[in-house]
C-alpha cells in the first residue's frame, strides 16, 4: 500500500480515531441487556460497539454507508465466530425487513446526516425497523463541551499500528460553524519503510441538542424516556444518550 493510499484507507482510520473509545460502552451494555435483541446499530462503523455486544451474547445487525467499513465488521466478527453482521446502506433509508426491539446509534452518528432533514428521515427509516415498545438509542456530543481553554491539556494523538505503518491522527481545532461544528485532525501515516505522509481532514457534525433531537422525535410519533449521560474522558467529550420509544 502506497502513503497516499494509507491516508485514502477508511476502516484504518476509523480505528484510529474512534476504536479506542470505551466509555459509552456500558450504556449500550445495559440498554441491550434491559430490551433484548437483535440490536441493530446504525452507523456500525467497523464493530466497536456491535462487536462487544455480540461478545456478550447479543445478536446484532449493522447497517453503515462505508463499504470498507462494512466489509472490515464482517471480518471481524467472522474471525470471532460471533452473531453480527452488517449491510452497507444509508441511516435515512435502509430497508432490512426486520424490526428488533433496540435500535443503537454510537458516538455522533446522527450528527453526520446533513441536517434536520436527515435526521427526518432517519427517524421515520428506523421506526419501520423497531418492534411496538420499541427503543431507538442515539449518542449526541457536544465538542464545545468541555474544559476551559486555559485548563486543557494538548490533545495526545490517537495512534494505530496496522501491517507495519504507523498511522496517528490529532484534533488540533474545533470550529463553530452555526448549523454545524467542523473538527480539524491532522492525520499522518509512517510507511514500514519510514515514508511520511500527511494532510488534513476536516469532520463536520450537526449541530443538534438533546432537547431538540427529542421534539423531533415526538414531532416523528415517538415518546421520549428520560435521556442517559455518557461521562467526559481525558479524550472524548462526554455525551448524552437520548432514548425514543415507539408508540405500542
Amino acid at each position: 500500500m502506497s502513503a497516499a493510499g494509507a491516508l485514502a484507507w477508511p476502516a484504518a482510520w476509523h480505528d484510529v480515531e474512534c476504536a479506542s473509545y470505551a466509555a459509552d460502552l456500558e450504556v449500550w451494555r445495559e440498554l441491550a441487556d434491559e430490551r433484548g435483541g437483535p440490536v441493530l446499530d446504525v452507523g456500525c462503523g467497523t464493530g466497536r460497539v456491535a462487536l462487544d455486544l455480540a461478545a456478550r451474547g447479543h445478536e446484532v445487525v449493522g447497517v453503515d454507508a462505508d463499504p470498507g467499513l462494512v466489509r472490515a465488521f464482517a471480518v471481524r466478527a467472522r474471525e470471532r465466530s460471533l452473531p453480527a453482521l452488517a449491510h452497507t446502506a444509508d441511516a435515512r433509508s435502509f430497508s432490512l425487513g426486520s424490526r428488533h426491539h433496540l435500535v443503537i446509534a454510537a458516538m455522533q452518528v446522527v450528527q453526520l446526516l446533513g441536517g434536520a432533514a436527515g435526521r427526518r428521515a432517519m427517524l421515520s427509516t428506523v421506526a419501520e425497523h423497531l418492534l411496538p415498545r420499541g427503543l431507538l438509542a442515539v449518542a449526541l456530543a457536544d465538542p464545545f463541551d468541555a474544559v476551559p481553554v486555559s485548563e486543557a491539556l494538548p490533545p495526545l494523538p490517537d495512534v494505530l499500528e496496522v501491517d507495519g505503518w504507523v498511522l496517528s491522527s490529532t484534533p488540533v481545532e474545533v470550529r463553530d460553524e452555526g448549523d454545524a461544528v467542523a473538527i480539524d485532525r491532522h492525520r499522518q501515516a509512517v510507511s514500514p519503510a519510514g515514508d511520511l505522509t500527511e494532510e488534513l481532514a476536516t469532520i463536520r457534525l450537526d449541530s443538534v441538542t438533546a432537547a431538540g433531537l427529542e421534539q423531533e422525535g415526538t414531532q416523528a410519533g415517538y415518546r421520549a424516556l428520560a435521556a442517559r449521560e455518557v461521562p467526559a474522558t481525558r479524550d472524548y467529550v462526554g455525551s448524552t444518550v437520548v432514548l425514543l420509544e415507539r408508540p405500542a
